[in-house]
């Protein structure tokens, strides 16, 4: 367990570039609703913050966390968005599920980001209980959302400056 714990939601917001020309993709898993349309609100409204159009900001639902892989997948072959931000939350329960589940988000994601030239955000909790996952949710450790809205705003930009595209 992380013993150093900070505010996912402190950040120096003006050493984040301007989303203004950027577009995103947000998938969201279903599963855990309470937390992961909190962390929906925090990764849009950071966003928006930093000159994203809502118009340039897409959001899919999909059922659970293990599916983000997928729309994450389809966000990048059908449209024209700069990065994906995956959001969910596994939470711990008496079964292996939530090892298996966690690997293959955590593989699905790290696998697109080898094969595409656009940045896919992981942006998924994973817990070992339920007040865990709402600390991190818009709680006392702020909101992995905005988070991972942070994160591809750099990632963006990080792409943008290299030539190879």
């Amino acid at each position: 367990m992380a013993t150093n714990l900070k505010n996912l939601s402190d950040y120096d917001a003006s050493a984040i570039p301007s989303a203004k020309s950027m577009k995103f993709g947000i998938v969201v898993s279903e599963w855990n609703p309470a937390i992961t349309e909190a962390l929906l609100k925090g990764a849009y409204d950071t966003l928006k913050r930093h000159g994203a159009k809502e118009e340039n900001i897409l959001v899919a639902h999909v059922p659970g966390s293990f599916e983000l892989t997928h729309g994450a997948r389809h966000f990048i072959k059908r449209t024209n968005v700069d990065a994906v931000i995956c959001l969910g939350c596994v939470i711990r329960g008496d079964t292996p599920h939530f090892n298996y589940v966690c690997q293959g988000v955590t593989q699905g994601i790290t696998e697109l980001n080898v094969r595409y030239k656009r940045p896919v955000i992981f942006g998924v909790l994973t817990t070992d209980n339920q007040q865990q996952a709402e600390d991190r949710a818009g709680g006392k450790l702020g909101n992995k959302g905005d988070e991972g809205a942070i994160t591809a705003i750099k990632m963006v930009a990080l792409t943008r400056g290299f030539i190879d595209e």
